[in-house]
């Protein structure tokens, strides 16, 4: 779509601006033009041309979506103080407070230097959020230089191409789609699809003027039908066609998994009316002309999309049998379905108005939220990516109301976007009366009811399969707040100890001369410095071998490492340090058992992973003796506990019956196995077993020894 390519100097930029707001200020922009004319009036383009031609197409881009004064000002200067001289009080001194800071917060979009592409795509996406909640004019400014800078894209290098329309295609076009604006999302989606599929655009190019051509006297006919029916009718309406964009038509044939031929709505109609209540009378009366189509009916009017988009949508079988879709709309739908977000401003001179839609602003307000909890930038793009590109459904809730989710959203999802407390206490969801699992996928129309639990809490498998960046950031922030406090106790558990292995009195935990010496390592409180040790981020031996008088502090280091990697009695049953609770894991590198001699060691992040005293891990590398803990099993535990095992026996039929015999009347679950034959004429066994301790894992070797035809039973260790 070509927008106002027309402008080329800054009278016809006044021109067009008064057009639609005769109370702006020409002067301001004329000023602004010749200030960025001057800053920027050695500089050429990659295409050879003055670079005042882009800041003046970028604010030619910025009156088309008919923004305010001070917009198309910040669009004209929005590369002086990054490629000029030119400083933010500069700015500021000439044009104002507001215009500085739109000029000021596009270029700190800019600015960031980072190591990878990858991060600073990221991080400068990060930074968009951020300046899109403070004042969401900055995006709008952002959104008119990439579609600038696509439009002239052909100048740069095959690579940077690519890269710019990969980032386009993949972040700007759907964050367009999100903040309703049509017309960009079509624009940056096929300018990026001609720059990363040149060949593929090309044949979709040249297929779509064809069939365009060839359907213009069907669609002409088509027109004069519906336009007679409705003005009989008495409607006021506008009936016109309209092309399906290429990127649209490709991704069609890409889901569907058919050729250009087979795409049945490449051109389609689109109608205008006044109110709602025509749009479904027209819908009526379309339906009663030709047969609809089973499943291609869709009301966004009484639904409307997230992004504030509403039309009613369907396909007919027309004359002479052709597929057409309409899309039916009142003047104020199409507006918004075009402009989106930038329809809702009002622009009156020295009073800029945020009375946006209550729901664009829910939705960033989720997005800083996400970014906060989500330290990682990369992973919070590709998190928010999903959401920001992905297909939807449409649910109910059991009172009727309609909730919008992500493609695959589960009962999850559905309910962190009813209640946080709901998505914690969430212990199963009937949907349509039924009981599904919360992994369940929600289809269009599925009425949801979730059933919860008080006490109940969040599974880290979760993770594994909801869909919404809100259940994501909701379940991760209420793990972490469990793994510091379970951090915290291990952490001055660990702390006291060490204190009385030095024979230093545990109230030193909370002294003035800890917190100094946790301020050396940048921790500022007790609690965080607590967390770092349980974590095992910092030793807790380093902290405390500081509070001892110099002559003291080598000899009793001999001492305390001596003791630390002295290895704990048999015993039974998991217990830390004589705490409960507490964040630990069985080592898979050796699988220990109630029975067998164990170690601790303070792992970073995961809390203490428990090894065999003889574990090879151990063994074969430079282990951090201040890391190492005293662990015991505690009695009363009746769980069992998965042990590697390998049985190598003669290849003969039966033999791995025989073995399951065994494990079975021996109360032992097999969790994995994985069966090999070699060269001797052997057969090879691989076990993951379920054991109580190792007396009974002593007894099962046995009598999987006395089997006839095994030849060798052992355990496995890393």
């Amino acid at each position: 779509m070509a927008v106002l390519r027309d402008i080329n100097t800054v009278d016809a930029l006044v021109d067009r601006v008064f057009s639609y707001n005769p109370e702006s200020d020409a002067n301001l922009l004329r000023r602004a033009y010749a200030f960025s004319n001057e800053a920027h009036y050695k500089q050429k383009r990659k295409g050879g041309e003055p670079y005042i031609e882009h800041p003046l197409a970028v604010a030619a881009i910025l009156c088309y979506m008919r923004m305010d004064t001070n917009s198309l000002a910040a669009g004209l200067l929005h590369d002086t103080i990054e490629d000029t001289d030119t400083t933010v009080e500069d700015i500021k001194e000439l044009f104002g407070d507001d215009i500085a800071f739109l000029v000021e917060s596009l270029t700190k979009l800019s600015r960031i230097e980072f190591k990878t592409s990858e991060e600073a795509q990221a991080e400068n996406f990060r930074k968009m959020l951020l300046a899109m909640a403070e004042d969401m004019r900055v995006i709008l400014i952002k959104f008119a230089d990439r579609l600038h800078n696509m439009r002239t894209l052909e100048y740069l290098s095959p690579e940077k191409r690519e890269k710019i329309a990969r980032e386009t295609l993949e972040i700007y076009a759907p964050l367009a789609n999100r903040l309703g604006i049509g017309w960009l999302k079509s624009e940056f989606e096929d300018l990026s699809f001609k720059f990363i599929m040149p060949e593929m655009y090309e044949q979709l190019v040249h297929k779509v003027a064809k069939k365009k051509e060839e359907q213009e006297g069907y669609l002409d006919e088509l027109i004069k039908i519906v336009e007679a029916h409705i003005k009989a009718a008495s409607i006021p309406a506008k009936v016109f066609g309209r092309v399906k964009h290429y990127y649209g038509i490709f991704q069609k044939m890409q889901k569907q998994k058919i050729p250009f031929e087979q795409v049945y709505d490449v051109i389609a109609l689109r109608i205008i009316t006044d109110t709602p209540s025509n749009c479904y009378g027209i819908l009526g009366l379309i339906h009663s002309l030709w047969t609809p189509v089973p499943g291609r009916f869709k009301d966004f009017i009484g639904a409307p999309k997230s992004n504030l988009y509403q039309s009613l949508h369907t396909t007919i079988i027309g004359p002479r049998g052709e597929r057409v879709e309409f899309q039916i709309r009142t003047d104020e739908m199409n507006r918004i379905a075009e402009e989106g977000i930038a329809a809702h401003w009002k622009y009156k001179e020295g009073d800029y108005s945020e009375k946006v839609d209550e729901k664009y602003f829910t939705w960033l307000r989720e997005l800083v939220k996400a970014q906060k909890e989500t330290p990682d930038a990369k992973e919070f793009l590709e998190e928010i990516k999903g959401d920001i590109s992905s297909g939807v459904v449409y649910v109910f809730t059991p009172e009727g109301d309609i909730v919008e989710l992500p493609q695959d959203a589960t009962p999850v999802d559905f309910a962190y976007s009813i209640h946080t407390m709901v998505g914690h206490q969430c212990i199963g969801a009937k949907v349509n009366s039924r009981i599904v699992p919360l992994r369940y996928q929600l289809q269009n129309g599925d009425t949801v009811e979730i059933v919860t639990s008080q006490g109940h809490v969040p599974s880290r498998d979760w993770l594994k399969f909801v869909q919404t960046q809100r259940a994501k950031s909701r379940i991760k922030q209420w793990l972490k707040i469990e793994e510091r406090k379970k951090g915290l106790i291990l952490g001055e558990e660990l702390l006291e100890k060490a204190l009385r292995r030095y024979n230093l009195s545990p109230s030193l935990a909370k002294s003035k001369e800890i917190l100094e010496i946790a301020k050396s390592y940048r921790i500022q409180t007790y609690e965080d410095l607590c967390v770092a040790i349980g974590y095992g981020r910092i030793s807790v031996h380093r902290i405390v071998r500081k509070l001892l008088p110099e002559p003291e502090k080598i000899e009793k280091e001999k001492v305390s490492v001596k003791k630390e990697v002295q290895r704990p009695e048999e015993s039974k049953g998991i217990k830390i340090e004589g705490i409960d609770n507490i964040m630990f894991h069985r080592s898979k590198c050796c699988y220990p058992l109630p029975g067998e001699r164990v170690t601790g060691f303070v792992t970073r992040g995961r809390g203490i992973s428990i090894h065999t005293a003889d574990c090879p891990t151990l063994e074969t590398q430079t282990i951090d003796a201040d890391r190492l803990v005293e662990v015991e099993w505690a009695g009363g535990d009746a769980a069992t506990y998965s042990v590697k095992m390998q049985v190598l026996t003669e290849d003969k039929r039966g033999l791995l019956a025989e073995l399951s015999a065994v494990l079975s009347i021996n109360n032992v679950n097999i969790n994995q196995l994985d069966a090999s034959t070699t060269h001797e004429k052997q057969a090879l066994f691989n076990f993951i077993l379920d054991i109580k301790d190792k007396h009974h894992l002593d007894e099962i070797t046995k009598k999987l020894s006395q089997i006839n035809g095994v030849i060798e039973v052992k355990r496995v260790k890393a």
